[in-house]
């Protein structure tokens, strides 16, 4: 396998990998700024109040979003095997 192909092959797979976790990634991230806002206007520095809302909406997210994370898992995977015969050894 060349370091050409090494390196597209890891390329294609973290921004696949990038492309699945952001979505959730953002929400939590939101969400957390939200609640962290709350806080500090309510003096409440309570570590469930801050931990329980995200993970909620992080979940919520996976749950909406897994269709099109299947989706997306699917057609890497499909390129992945299509290129199995480029990834194997040469010569």
């Amino acid at each position: 396998m060349g370091h050409e192909t090494l390196l597209d092959l890891a390329k294609s797979t973290l921004v696949t990998a990038l492309l699945i976790v952001a979505p959730a990634l953002l929400v939590g991230m939101i969400v957390g700024l939200v609640i962290s806002f709350f806080q500090t206007v309510t003096s409440l520095q309570e570590q469930t109040l801050t931990i329980v809302p995200k993970m909620l909406a992080v979940l919520a997210t996976i749950i909406v979003l897994m269709p099109w994370i299947l989706g997306t898992l699917r057609e890497f995977t499909a390129a992945l095997f299509r290129d199995l015969a480029a990834y194997g050894l040469s010569g």
